[in-house]
């Protein structure tokens, strides 16, 4: 059967839901074993795990129940940047972990900031989360009220967490091309946008992309 068989009765959809949503689960069960077996270390520590494994439940979830979608991008570039950019940063979890309090302090400041951002994002979103650049509506409630990829800006936010927890030069490397990939693909999403929802014209022209006053 082929991919474009599998999108149109919903069995491809489903399947890309089931193992995202899967990759976040195991990453929430590989950070909670570390904490079971690291009870010992520095209450710091332990806390910054313990957010960072709700924050992965919860993104796991969020994969699971989106919506189906409207439309969404041709061809394999959207495609890659999604999925590198949605799994790539998280991988850096799999490093060896600081045990210094401030790095896991800040981190904790960072993912909880992170989390809350995405629940109140969500709030309003609804099921409309996708990975890879699909249309379902315009959302413009909430922080869509004052820029256009909320989503993307707490995430960002929980992956710099995710980074001074796991502080090292390869862990901020990645973080600079997790950066670079998802500029791309928040251009990819709005030219879908542009092309499949006529009502997001003057929704662009008068919102920010991610950060007020500068982008």
């Amino acid at each position: 059967m082929s991919t474009i068989t599998l999108s149109r009765n919903g069995s491809y959809d489903r399947t890309m839901r089931i193992l995202g949503g899967m990759w976040f689960m195991l990453l929430a069960f590989v950070v909670a074993m570390k904490l079971g077996t690291s009870l010992a270390d520095p209450w710091p520590s332990l806390l910054s795990s313990l957010c960072l494994a709700i924050f992965y439940t919860l993104l796991g979830l969020l994969v699971m129940v989106r919506a189906p979608a409207k439309a969404q991008a041709d061809g394999m570039w959207p495609r890659i940047a999604a999925f590198v950019g949605t799994y790539l940063p998280w991988t850096i979890s799999f490093f060896g972990k600081t045990d210094a309090a401030l790095p896991n302090l800040v981190s904790t400041v960072f993912v909880l900031a992170g989390m809350v951002m995405m629940l109140v994002t969500i709030r309003h979103l609804g099921r409309s989360f996708s990975l890879v650049p699909q249309a379902r509506s315009v959302v413009q409630t909430g922080p869509y009220r004052w820029i256009k990829h909320p989503l993307y800006f707490a995430e960002e936010i929980a992956i710099i967490g995710v980074v001074l927890q796991n502080l090292s030069a390869a862990a901020v490397v990645i973080l600079v091309l997790h950066i670079g990939v998802q500029v791309c693909r928040i251009l990819y999403e709005e030219d879908l946008l542009r092309r499949t929802c006529p009502e997001y014209a003057g929704y662009e022209a008068s919102r920010w992309r991610l950060i007020p006053f500068v982008w």
